[in-house]
Formats: structure tokens, sequence, C-alpha cells
């Protein structure tokens, strides 16, 4: 494959991903950690990687990619993609890891982000990053140094400085790694917590044997289910292959939608300090805005994706912010998203108030959501203009796609970054009234389309 062509394949609006060894390869890996070596300009840069079967080779290449440069390398070994975020606050130096998060087998990428754990994606340097990856700078003459550095220990120390452990006494939390990643953090936090852990598939394994480390799919919540259908904990938790997402599942075995974790942990974080923002993207529900002024709180409405939730929480000192995808991000964890965070902060959530999480969500739940609906059509932009027409007769913004609201209903509408598709979703008072908003959007869409839109 050509390098442009390549390129062009792996370099998303987030991260690089691709197929592994067509797309990303020991020599581009090598070549992007030149590149990203030459963009920071730092003396050092953490990398650390995940368990899949190519992670190590890899990791080995964007290495010696670096170190090429006379940069020298933190090598943080297998770990989550929260903890390269912890060591680049912690330490103060950019991080890489190297992960596909919950892509299948045969995918593979690489994360960046700045000292601080600042993003770097499209808009914010990711461009610059492939800019110097397809024409690689020279080698320095002496190469940086590589040395091994264990975070574990002060990963856990963070996270405990920002949740109340003891408040946790007698919770019992069924924990899904999926195989990923979460089970090298998941058992050490643990054995700080005065709280039972009740784990499944905690054991790292690159072959994913058990099911697809992508919470987001319900079928692979179904082991998790049928774990507390007979162990009864308060609280169920799945995480994805790099554990920087968390799905959760209360006792009444009913999964919680990212919304209402959002509004849960705005609420609590209010409590602690009234008049804080927090930020939320746009196609979460309309309660999380309103938990958040209810609670005294100022929300901020945001474009969806992580580099735009940490920018906008930066800006505004926001103390949270959620996405409806399962990611969490926290003003005392560099802005960064974190699963096993979003979990303690739950844990407390329900230590604190002392219902069954079953009945505790309810209030912050009035509508009913379609969840994401992938709608395929061969002009995606232009389809979506079409249908704006179509809804003229509500309240139209284009912050992020387009977004239709009337006064007790909404529908956001956007296309795919990586392929010929339009992201539907809809929020109405019920589920007959979503099912009819969501008909009347795709029929919208498909009349576009045979119209050859």
């Amino acid at each position: 494959m050509e390098t442009e062509a390549r390129f062009d394949a792996i370099f998303k609006a987030y991260d690089i991903r691709g197929l592994v060894p067509a797309e990303l390869d020991e020599g581009t890996a090598e070549r992007i950690g030149a590149a990203f070596a030459a963009f920071c300009g730092a003396e050092r840069i953490a990398v650390g990687r995940d368990c899949r079967l190519s992670s190590p080779s890899l990791a080995a290449a964007l290495i010696a990619g670096i170190s090429s440069r006379g940069v020298g390398v933190d090598d943080l070994g297998m770990i989550t993609t929260d903890m390269v975020y912890y060591a680049a606050g912690s330490l103060d130096r950019p991080g890489a890891m190297v992960t596909a998060s919950h892509n299948p087998q045969g995918w593979n990428g690489i994360k960046l982000c700045l000292a601080g754990a600042a993003p770097v994606g499209a808009g914010s340097g990711l461009e610059e990053v492939r800019r110097l990856a397809e024409s690689p700078p020279p080698p320095a003459a002496v190469p940086g140094e590589v040395r091994r550095v264990e975070v574990l220990p002060g990963y856990v120390e963070h996270l405990l400085s920002i949740v109340d452990a003891a408040q946790m006494a007698g919770l019992r939390v069924a924990a899904d790694g999926g195989n990923g990643v979460a089970g090298v953090a998941v058992p050490a936090v643990f054995e700080r917590l005065p709280a039972t852990l009740i784990g499944l598939y905690l054991e790292p394994d690159g072959r994913f044997p058990h099911h697809h480390p992508d919470p987001l799919r319900p079928e692979n919540l179904h082991d998790l289910e049928a774990l507390m259908r007979r162990e009864r904990p308060h609280l169920g938790v799945a995480f994805d292959g790099d554990a920087d997402r968390a799905f959760f599942v209360d006792d009444a075995l009913r999964p919680l939608p990212g919304s209402t974790v959002t509004a849960m942990a705005a609420q609590w974080f209010l409590r602690r300090e009234p008049g804080a923002a927090v930020v939320h993207n746009l196609i979460c529900s309309r309660a999380v805005p309103e938990t958040i002024r209810r609670a005294g709180g100022i929300p901020v409405r945001t474009r969806v994706g992580h580099s735009f939730i940490k920018t906008v929480m930066k800006e505004t000192g926001a103390v949270f912010g959620g996405e409806h995808s399962g990611h969490y991000y926290y003003r005392d964890n560099y802005r960064a998203d974190s699963g096993i965070l979003t979990m303690l902060v739950l844990m407390q959530v329900l230590a604190e108030d002392g219902r069954p999480l079953s009945e505790m969500r309810n209030e912050f739940e009035p509508y009913a959501q379609s969840g994401e609906i992938n709608l395929h059509v061969a002009h995606p932009a232009a389809a979506a203009a079409a249908v704006a027409g179509r809804f003229a007769d509500g309240e139209q913004d284009r912050v992020d796609g387009l977004t239709v609201s009337w006064e007790d209903r909404w529908f956001n509408l956007r296309p795919s970054n990586t392929e010929p598709v339009l992201r539907l979703n809809v929020e109405a008072p019920d589920a007959t009234a979503v099912e009819e908003l969501v008909a009347r959007v795709r029929a919208a869409v498909e009349e576009v389309a045979d119209a050859g839109a």
C-alpha cells in the first residue's frame, strides 16, 4: 500500500487506527514514533500498550522511532489507556498508547496526548504528526534512553484521592474486563477498597476468547448479566478493550445509558462543588442539563468527541464531562476519561444514596431514547442538508451535524468520520413518540437517497 493511501486509511479524527499489517505495521509505527517525537519537542515520552497480539511489536517499533530522534522513552508496559493519561499528567510529558480500543481482532492503533494529557486529534496536532510521518525526520546522533517505568501504584493512589473509599464498605461489584487490559488495574484498585470484586474475564488475552471487548453491543453484556443473576451484586460494570470506557448494569440487570451515568455523576460532583460547570455532548439526554441546573451547576453543551470535550473543559474549568458513549472526563484526572474512575464514582454515589441503583436511576430518566441508529446513505452531508428542509418547523442548529428540537422532543443526525453513514439519535417523552420520530427521519433520509441526493 502506498504511503499516502496507508495514512489516509489509518489517520482518523481522534487517533490512528487500522488493520495489521495491511494498514498499520512496525515500519509505519516507527515512522509515527519519530514524527510524534519531532512534533512534541519533549525530552521524554511515555508509551503504553494494550494486550492485543500485535501490540508488543508495534509498541517496540513506536519506541524505536521516538528514540531515534534522541528523545527518551518511559516504557509503561501493558496498561490501560487512562494509565497513559495519568503518566502524561503526573510526569508532565507526552504519552502514546498502542491500542485499538474496542475494535475486533486484527486491528490496532495509537492514541496520542501531550504533557498534562492534552489531546492530540484532528485540529489539535494529528495532521502535523501525519505530515511529519510522511517525510520522516533524520535520526539523532545519539538515540534517546529507554527505561521501564511502573505507574500502577501511583495510578491507584491518584484514583483514590478523588473518591472516598471508606464509604464503599459492603458494596459488591461484578466487573467484566472482556480479556482486555482492565484486568491490569481493577484488582489492584479493589485491594484498596472495603468492597468485594466479583471478576469476570479479567485476564488480559489479545485473542478475546470469550466475547468481543465492546460493551456497547448488548450481546457482549450477556455473560456479565448471567454472573449478576447468580451473584446479585449491587452493580455490574463492563470495560472496553483499553478500559477508557465503562458500561454499567443495575441490580435489575438493566444497562444504564451514558446519559444516566453522566447525570448521576454530575449531581454528585455538584454537591461537592456547587456552581461548577459540567460539560455534556449534544446527544446526551435533556435530563443531563436539567439535572445540572437543578443541582446548581452550569451545563455546557459541546460536540461529540474527546478532543472537543477536553478542550471545552479546560476553557470553562468544568469539574466533569460526560458522553453518551461511555466516556467520562474528570478535571481532577487531567480532564482525561477513565472507565475505572467512573466505576469508583458510581460506587460512591450508590453508597451515599443507599437505594438500589434500579430505583435511584428513575429520577434521571424522564425521557425515552432511541440509542444510536446508523442510516447508510451514499452522500451523508447532502442527505442531512435535505432532511433539514423537511423539518423546518423545529429549532435547528449545526454544532455537530444537524440537531432539530421541539418543546418535547429532538433528534440529531451526524455524518460518520469514517464511513457513508448518518448516525441518528432521538429523544421524546415516551417510546411510541421515539419510534414515530425515528420513522419520520428514516423516511426522509430514504426519500433523499432514492432521489439520488
